[in-house]
């Protein structure tokens, strides 16, 4: 079966139409552990206790262990759900059962009828494997390529994966991070996991004790000079990306950049490329720079409106320059 991200599991947990078998793997404990959590979402609240059972592979490290925990998952995985549409087995520390490092006749014959179950799975039954990595080239991690759902947890697609992400290392460690402040937060580390992951844990430092997490404590952690590209404001309105451009504008201002300099690059921005890429606007776009600059410099209305109103008028000359 192919590989899916987090997020694409999460999808089909909230459809309630899982796969029969994930391997769940990754160097992102939390991830996984918070991953392997919402399956448990397959089953109402109040039929967990008789449908979701959790099964801790760390100690079957002999043969006679083996046998007994692969045949207990067994029992468990075939049994029919109560009441209920879907059953849940989670097993934890999953790679010590699927890779024990002594070879017995019992783990030969214990793994045998585990390989067996994986051919054709009960239907009603969820079972997630949770675990560390797995040599690719042995017999039962290419079974569960074949039959199972394998999922890289530490990969983030996108902004909201990222945002995701954030409240979840947050609340693991124990506090709530308010909605911006995961978003601000997000927005400057990006999709690299081992950024957010620096950050976030600068960020737990930072609030040591806190049992909330607010966007100004994000603004004295997450300098800005590292986590953003400082022409990306410039950049999109090049390319007639509004949207783009107030965002990137708004992620200077929440990173504390004066109005001053803002209006500084767009100036630049004007004079050097306008010429060239929108000569019919060239003198309106500078009467609005100048305009600007007055209203703020006389405080005729709120710096924030006041730039992106000049970034909004900026990308529609540019937009109305090409369609002329």
């Amino acid at each position: 079966m192919p590989l899916a991200t987090p997020g694409a599991v999460r999808k089909q947990i909230a459809s309630g139409r899982p796969d029969p078998v994930y391997l769940l793997q990754g160097d992102d404990e939390v991830e996984k552990s918070a991953l392997a959590t919402e399956f448990a979402e397959l089953v109402e609240e109040g039929l967990r206790a008789f449908n979701v059972e959790r099964i801790h592979a760390g100690d079957m490290t002999s043969g006679d262990r083996l046998a007994s925990g692969v045949a207990s998952l067994l029992a468990s995985a075939r049994t029919l759900p109560m009441m209920s549409p879907s059953r849940v087995v989670v097993v934890l520390q999953a790679e010590v059962l699927l890779a024990p490092r002594r070879e017995s006749e019992a783990a030969t014959r214990a793994l045998g009828q585990l390989e067996t179950y994986l051919e054709e799975p009960e239907r009603q039954t969820v079972v997630v494997f949770v675990g560390g990595s797995l040599d690719k080239r042995s017999r039962m991690y290419k079974l569960l390529s074949k039959r199972a759902t394998i999922v890289l947890c530490g990969v983030i697609e996108d902004q909201a994966d990222a945002e995701r992400w954030v409240r979840t290392r947050v609340a693991a460690a124990g506090a709530e991070i308010d909605a911006t402040a995961s978003r601000l937060l997000a927005a400057r580390a990006g999709t690299d996991v081992r950024r957010l992951r620096g950050e976030v844990d600068r960020l737990l430092l930072y609030a040591l004790g806190q049992t909330s997490i607010s966007v100004d404590d994000v603004r004295q952690i997450a300098g800005p000079a590292a986590l953003q590209d400082d022409w990306a404001m410039t950049n999109a309105i090049e390319q007639r990306n509004a949207a783009e451009a107030l965002r990137q504008l708004v992620l200077m201002l929440d990173a504390g950049a004066p109005a001053e300099k803002i209006l500084g690059q767009l100036g630049w921005l004007v004079r050097a490329k306008f010429p060239a890429i929108a000569p019919g606007d060239l003198t309106a776009a500078v009467e609005s720079l100048f305009r600007t600059d007055l209203d703020l410099k006389r405080s005729a209305g709120d710096a924030r409106v006041l730039l992106e109103r000049l970034v909004v008028e900026l990308c529609g000359r540019r937009k109305s320059s090409r369609a002329s």
